[in-house]
Parts: structure tokens; C-alpha cells; sequence
């Protein structure tokens, strides 16, 4: 098994590519090594020191280190551990993974959170899932579009900068209501 690894726009990020499925769909978002129980994989890649977070999309896992860890100390523990875990024959999860991912909203503004919802997926979710992560739609008030971001979009540095600069003018551009776009963290 050959995993391939890219570097992402935030520098504490790294892709791991398996070359096999890692989730038939949706994603699943471990923040922190509470929650990994209900993945195998996760949960391996957690016993690594120096790991804080894991992300997985269908084909890709991307794992966050510690400030103070070097990817040279840590990037040999990771490709072993996903390694093993697909040498076990282990699903990735034992749960479901999230579905879509965005939140549900009802109220006067349903028609202009739909098109919200359809940009991310068509325009925004395919780009940034190409960098190691995922957008979702959190929330939708007076102008403000609220989005959670997970994986490699989590703590990256350039996350303002395209939360601001690419994605607000996206919506801004289609969806006149669109005033601003804002980070949550959940």
C-alpha cells in the first residue's frame, strides 16, 4: 500500500491519500481525540503523540499536529497507523459518517439558504476539499452567513482570507442578501 501525502495551506495540516475509500460518503470531523472511539482509524491515528485533530473525507484523511511537534517526528507514526488500519480490514467508522454536513434552517429566509447551500456545494466544498477540508453551513441571519470549517480549513491561516476575499464575494456576487460572512467555531 502506497499513501501519498500533500501539504495543505495551513502548515499544521497534512493530507494523507490512502488510495482507497476512506468514507462511502460524507465526512467525519474529530476536533480532538474525544469522539475518535467510534473510529477505528481515528482512533489509531490519535495514539500517535502530537496529533490533535482528524478530519476524513471520502478519499483523504488529513491530521493536524501540535504547535510544538514536527512533522518529521510524527509523519512516519501516521503512515503506519493508517496502514495498519487497513491492513485490520476495520472500517474507518463505526457510526455514520455526516451526511451533508450543513445545518438545517427554517424560517422566512429558506429560499436564499437553499442557493447559499447549493454555492457551497457546487462552488466551495469541491475546492477546499482539494486543500483537506470542508465548509458547512452553520447559519444564515440579517445578511450574516455563519460557516463552520473542519480539517485542514480549521486554524489555517489563510481561512480569513478566503473566507473573506473567495467565498463572501461568491455569495455576495449571486445572492444580493448576502451582507457578510463569518466563522463559527462548534
Amino acid at each position: 500500500m502506497f499513501i501519498q501525502t500533500e501539504s495543505t495551506p495551513n502548515p499544521a495540516t497534512l493530507k494523507f491519500l490512502p488510495g482507497q475509500a476512506v468514507l462511502e460518503a460524507g465526512t467525519a470531523d474529530f476536533p480532538s481525540s474525544e469522539g475518535a472511539e467510534r473510529s477505528p482509524l481515528a482512533a489509531r491515528i490519535f495514539a500517535v503523540d502530537g496529533v490533535r485533530a482528524v478530519f476524513f473525507g471520502t478519499d483523504f484523511v488529513t491530521v493536524t499536529k501540535a504547535e510544538d511537534v514536527e512533522w518529521d517526528h510524527i509523519k512516519p507514526a501516521i503512515l503506519g497507523a493508517i496502514m495498519e488500519h487497513y491492513q485490520s480490514g476495520q472500517p474507518a467508522m463505526t457510526g455514520e459518517a455526516a451526511e451533508a454536513g450543513h445545518a438545517a434552517h427554517d424560517g422566512p429566509d429558506t429560499e436564499i439558504v437553499n442557493q447559499i447551500k447549493q454555492l457551497l456545494d457546487t462552488r466551495v466544498r469541491p475546492a477546499v476539499a482539494q486543500d483537506g477540508g470542508d465548509i458547512t453551513f452553520h447559519g444564515f441571519d440579517r445578511g450574516v452567513v455563519y460557516l463552520h470549517m473542519q480539517g485542514a480549513c480549521a486554524g489555517c491561516p489563510s481561512s480569513t482570507l478566503t473566507l473573506k476575499m473567495g467565498i463572501e464575494n461568491l455569495l455576495r456576487h449571486y445572492i444580493p442578501e448576502v451582507t457578510e460572512v463569518r466563522p463559527v467555531a462548534v
